[in-house]
């Protein structure tokens, strides 16, 4: 189908730069390009309150402060006996303290009152004899005790033993744990002892995936030039697993005009897009850029497979501010009946920041695709949720074998670790999903390969690899 208005080529695009020298960027500098992108993009997007039982995986917007005590007042540490002063002790009624309950009257001097692990310590309390550590004796002739049995520790007693004091773990207004924390089930669970119904969390990242290409199937088997979409089913989950809420997985023909509506109509806040970042002649995503006034951060990146890969900062969308009703003032009496122009509400001039989208155009190659998700996608979104501040660094793992490099490049090779070392795939070329789909991570392979041996860093991938499933598709070079 032909342009009903050609796009316009512009110094950067795919056209003008056809037959040129390729300028890419290093690897280690793409992906901290697209961790700064995502990082900028955060600054302006306020955190929200999760329930509890909604905040497990996110990560922590704001440090976690202490909301009481804990524990808020003086609890027995163990199912025993309150006692207050020396013993021996008369004890008080038959009826014990429980968890939840609030004593009914202080301890004097002279007195155990049986009480549960976690009940608040009556008033006067000086310290909790465990039951195993104590015996009673019926009520004695001495009057003063009459009609109330005798306690007797059987070890010596110290003062403030078994008793978790007012303010052990922490005082309000305490740090918890610190901004960017991920939210584990103990994590919840000490929000939750803190006062917390709601957890602040930053917002997940709104992704939209534009499939291109009029060769892609949806079901069936590949005939007559055409072959199914391996992106499609794939791109959502794992953007989901890094954290993403994906509004929508579209599929796009090579149509400019169609590609442009999609692109500058998205309301999410990072577009993926794959295949049609090369210079082809359907090739439309730099085309696009340009006429919606992107700016491109990462144009082509040393890596193979996926070195046509980019990143580009979408114009921010413009910012209406929000209508504000002036206070109506008191009407004069001798004032005249105001205008329509005079009636109109104010508007405040305040408004929120420019909402920050950022594309990330991946090679339509599945293993290139993958590479792309990885170099750039994957450290944009882990800063815009939090998580790159808890992310540990990649893994150091030998490679078991030796593994063929680029000349000039970084290469990504699909691995198993095994036996403490990483064991690389065979079927890696760019089109190919075999490997990965058997892998627990991608070997980061610099210029000119790797010995038996060497340490590399491992990408992991975000779901769990079976033991085991080495397919008969063995080691990757031998």
């Amino acid at each position: 189908m032909t342009l009903k208005e050609p796009l316009p080529v512009a110094p950067g695009t795919a056209d003008a730069r056809a037959g040129q020298p390729h300028r890419a960027t290093a690897w280690p500098e793409a992906r901290a390009a697209a961790a700064r992108a995502g990082a900028s993009a955060r600054a302006g997007r306020a955190p929200l309150g999760v329930p509890l039982g909604q905040a497990l995986g996110q990560v922590l917007a704001e440090p976690l402060l202490a909301l009481t005590d804990l524990p808020p007042f003086d609890t027995s540490a163990m199912d025993g006996w309150a006692v207050a002063g020396p013993g021996p002790w008369a004890v008080r009624g038959e009826d014990a303290v429980l968890a939840g309950q609030a004593p009914e009257a202080e301890a004097a001097d002279g007195e155990a009152v049986r009480i549960a692990t976690g009940a608040r310590v009556p008033a006067g309390t000086t310290a909790v004899v465990r039951a195993e550590h104590a015996r009673t004796e019926p009520a004695p002739a001495d009057p003063a005790r009459a009609g109330r049995a005798v306690l007797h520790a059987l070890r010596e007693v110290v003062p403030g033993q078994d008793i978790r004091p007012r303010g052990q773990e922490c005082r309000t207004g305490d740090e918890l744990l610190p901004a960017g924390t991920v939210v584990t089930p103990a994590v919840l669970g000490l929000a939750a002892a803190a006062g917390y119904d709601e957890l602040p969390v930053p917002p997940r990242p709104r992704v939209e995936i534009l499939v291109l290409g009029d060769e892609l199937l949806t079901t069936g088997l590949p005939h007559d030039g055409l072959i199914r979409d391996a992106l499609g089913p794939m791109l959502g989950p794992w953007l989901a697993a890094l954290g993403a809420d994906v509004l929508a997985t579209r599929r796009i023909g090579d149509e400019a005009e169609e590609l442009y509506a999609a692109v500058t109509g998205s309301a999410a806040d990072l577009v993926l897009t794959t295949g049609g970042t090369a210079a082809g002649p359907v090739d439309h995503v730099h085309g696009v850029l340009d006429k919606a006034g992107a700016t491109l951060l990462v144009d082509g990146v040393k890596v193979r497979p996926g070195h046509p890969m980019l990143l580009a900062r979408l114009a921010p969308e413009p910012t209406r501010p929000e209508p504000t009703r002036a206070e109506p003032t008191r009407a004069e009496p001798t004032r005249p009946e105001p205008t329509r122009a005079e009636s109109l509400p104010a508007e405040s001039t305040r408004a929120e920041p420019p909402h920050v989208r950022h594309l990330v155009g991946l090679p339509g190659n599945p293993l290139a695709a993958v590479s792309g998700l990885l170099t750039l996608a994957q450290p944009l979104l882990a800063a815009l949720t939090g998580a790159a501040a808890a992310a540990p660094a990649p893994p150091r793992v030998p490679v078991r074998d030796e593994v063929p490099g680029h000349p000039y490049d970084t290469r990504l090779v699909p691995v198993v670790r095994r036996g403490g070392r990483a064991v690389p795939l065979r079927y890696n070329g760019p089109a190919m999903l075999r490997g990965i789909a058997a892998a627990d991570g991608l070997a980061v392979v610099p210029p000119g390969g790797a010995r038996p041996g060497q340490e590399l860093d491992v990408l992991d991938l975000p779901w769990p690899a079976a033991e085991g499933a080495v397919p008969a598709q063995g080691a990757c070079f031998t």
